[in-house]
């Protein structure tokens, strides 16, 4: 009965694979295409959350009795369904790479906010003290000394919010604009496989790839780290 069955499932499995390099061949302009919108709008969307995450973070840092209302706020927007979020924005901003970039932004402040909270929280009190010794004041402790030691931290919590990005992008598709994730739901819709797997390899392709740099740029940025980490 197995081999019956096996036997009978062949000719369909090879008419319609998971893997076929003839369908990426093929389509390579479109695939592209997709891959561009997809990494575009992920780079995008950290660059734009890191600018505003961690001025965030900083005031929570600087005056405590922010610290709540930020986190919370944020955590409210995480928790907030991607696929809610983008039908509910759309109507208001008519425009669906603004409307899914918004999303991906506002999904990525909770890590980062949180993660440079961490960073900085955890500087050496002892550096600190040094720092004021030498008449630091509030703001300049907080930008050359305080920051700057929060760097690993706040390089985990980018790492993080940028693989989630990478996810995040394909829920873009239920405005028409998910970049890879466009390839996947023609897949689902028609049963292609082939199309489907190309996309979620793409994917995680692009996940690997954007994690790898910003561990190679947290590496550049913070080698007292890693020699601290050595001893």
């Amino acid at each position: 009965m197995r081999e019956g069955s096996l036997a009978q499932m062949s000719p369909e499995a090879a008419a319609n694979p998971w893997l076929s390099w003839s369908y990426v061949q093929d389509n390579a302009p479109e695939i592209l295409g997709y891959l561009g919108q997809h990494a575009g709008l992920t780079l995008q969307a950290i660059v734009i959350a890191v600018v505003v995450a961690v001025p965030l973070a900083a005031l929570a840092h600087t005056w405590p009795r922010l610290a709540g209302p930020i986190v919370g706020t944020t955590g409210v927007l995480y928790t907030i369904p991607s696929l809610a979020l983008f039908a509910v924005v759309y109507p208001f901003l008519r425009d669906r790479r603004a409307t899914v970039l918004l999303g991906l932004v506002l999904y990525a402040l909770l890590l980062l906010v949180r993660n440079t909270l961490v960073g900085l929280a955890t500087v050496d009190p002892a550096v600190r003290d040094a720092a004021r010794g030498l008449g630091y004041g509030r703001w300049r402790l907080l930008f050359l000394v305080e920051l700057p030691n929060a760097l690993p931290s706040v390089m985990t919590g980018l790492r993080l919010a940028a693989v989630s990005t990478v996810a995040l992008v394909t829920v873009g598709v239920v405005i028409g604009y998910g970049g890879l994730g466009q390839l996947m739901f023609r897949g689902f819709s028609s049963g292609y496989r082939a199309q489907i797997m190309t996309a979620t390899l793409l994917c995680l392709a692009l996940a690997l790839v954007i994690d790898l740099l910003l561990y190679l740029l947290g590496r550049a940025l913070t080698p007292w780290a890693r020699s601290a980490g050595s001893r």
